[in-house]
């Protein structure tokens, strides 16, 4: 039983650097503060005496102030911002695997490890791929983790490449991935079409771009490899995939896949199938996991067998009835992340693949891409499409049919607010002047998007109409216009 009476421990806590009375004083140098006196905080004001009821509106006022994809469409471009079923929520919350700890034995984690084994076998059936890796703890680490398994495959060969081809239409992590790795960086231009130019382009101002033919005939054995984002940041299919892959591998170079838009593809394309040799897919994207503020993400990487042998390690594997993790690997090119990127994550995309099944999936991924080409057609005149190209998962327009009023991309997003609505993503991919990127996901029924096209419409008339209130939206949002280019040059850091 606990002793009460014992008497309690005394700390001394008047002489600097001294517990008790039998260790000396710590010989810690003197802190010096170096920041500038305005941007240190003052002394701390006492909080203010509220009521229990005071503080529950406060914060209940501050959440309507914010906007997620429980309140409505969130049709950011690129970033597939879906439901999240809370029956995944319920999953990753269980005792059982929320209070688990990453270093337990293997043999005391057989469940935790059994769930991590079906979700890689369940991407490498959507990804055609023969090996998978959990570790990567989000897209652009999944990216990286790639792009190393491509340089351990040429340095195993003995090969020194230097260059990777990246598409402008691509993501905009890629070529940061590729120079983190040690890569030169040479541009791919877009065709007309909207996909990568197999043939040489010239631009407005009359200047000529070598296209994949030529960039492939002049660097030859320099290229390691490509990173081509499929579909592309356009919401369209690069349709000569195949022949890239076999043009790649003609040189011995490899093709990477960023997998980010895999939204539109799952159980209706496999990228193996198509010539990608390693690729990464975002857990927090395609797979239903929250995807709000900045995180958390998780982002598997798949890969031929060619390139298994250099997959991070641990892998879990399976012999028999019992769940291993695979630490014999030489040639693995280590650990990317200290554990399995983020476990609750892939907790929450296997629930989400396990109550879909195969057809559920497919069934998403063709209502995704049915939502993206209703806006489409509904928006198309009203906004100007720049590329003609059929597209899947979602679709650009950009502000050209607005320019004559004045209004700009921005003025239409913020005039989205004004009616209750989160902008699309906008000013990207950078290829399109004032690109409106939306993507509606396979969550927002007909009576959604019906209301968010009368919402862009209502914006086009009153660009025509009344431009000006458009350059003062929003004026219903709890927070009026910045200006946005002054605070991202001069920011004002301070405690309020």
């Amino acid at each position: 039983m606990l002793n009460r009476e014992r008497e309690p421990l005394i700390f001394e806590r008047s002489v600097p650097g001294k517990v008790g009375m039998d260790l000396p004083p710590l010989d810690v140098p003197e802190a010096r503060d170096t920041r500038p006196e305005h941007l240190r905080r003052g002394p701390f004001q006492a909080l203010p005496s509220v009521s229990e009821v005071e503080v529950i509106r406060h914060f209940t006022r501050l959440s309507h102030d914010n906007y997620g994809v429980d309140d409505g469409i969130y049709p950011l471009g690129s970033c597939t911002m879906k439901h999240n079923p809370r029956l995944n929520e319920r999953v990753a919350s269980l005792p059982s695997f929320a209070e688990s700890h990453p270093l337990s034995d293997p043999l005391d984690v057989q469940g935790n490890l059994a769930a991590l084994f079906t979700l890689q076998e369940w991407l490498k059936e959507i990804t055609g791929l023969a090996a998978v890796t959990l570790q990567p703890s989000a897209g652009a680490s999944g990216e990286l983790t790639g792009v190393m398994l491509i340089r351990a495959h040429h340095v195993a060969l003995g090969a020194s490449r230097r260059v990777i081809l990246i598409p402008d239409s691509g993501h905009g992590t890629n070529p940061a991935t590729a120079a983190m790795a040690g890569y030169e960086v040479v541009e791919l231009p877009s065709a007309p079409d909207g996909t990568i130019s197999f043939e040489d382009v010239v631009d407005h101002a009359g200047r000529t771009h070598p296209g994949l033919l030529s960039l492939v005939q002049d660097l030859g054995s320099e290229i390691a490899g490509a990173m081509i984002t499929n579909p592309n940041t356009l919401g369209v299919f690069e349709h000569r995939i195949q022949e890239i892959a076999d043009l790649l591998h003609g040189t011995g170079a490899l093709l990477y896949m960023d997998g980010a838009n895999m939204n539109a593809l799952v159980g209706v394309a496999r990228p193996g199938d198509f010539g990608v040799d390693v690729m990464h897919l975002n857990l927090h994207k395609t797979f239903s996991t929250p995807h709000g503020g900045g995180g958390p993400g998780a982002g598997p990487v798949a890969c031929t067998a060619q390139l298994a042998p250099f997959l991070p390690r641990p892998l879990v594997t399976r012999e028999g009835e019992r769940y291993h993790l695979d630490w014999d690997r030489p040639q693995s090119i280590g650990k990317v992340h200290g554990f399995f990127g983020n476990f609750g994550i892939a907790l929450r995309a296997l629930t989400y693949c396990l109550s879909h099944g195969g057809d559920g999936l497919r069934a998403a991924t063709l209502r995704a891409i049915v939502n993206a080409n209703y806006l489409r057609k509904r928006l198309e005149g009203t906004y100007h499409l720049p590329i003609p190209s059929p597209t899947l998962h979602e679709v650009v327009f950009n502000d050209a049919n607005l320019l004559p009023a004045g209004i700009h991309t921005l003025d239409v997003a913020k005039g989205l607010i004004d009616r209750g609505f989160h902008p699309p993503t906008i000013y990207f991919p950078l290829i399109i002047p004032g690109a409106l990127m939306i993507e509606p996901t396979e969550s927002e029924s007909k009576a959604e998007l019906d209301a968010f096209v009368a919402a862009m419409e209502d914006i086009a008339r009153e660009a025509k109409n009344d431009p000006e209130a458009l350059h003062q939206a929003p004026v219903r949002a709890s927070l009026r216009r910045m200006d946005e280019t002054t605070a991202a040059r001069k920011p004002v850091l301070r405690w309020i």
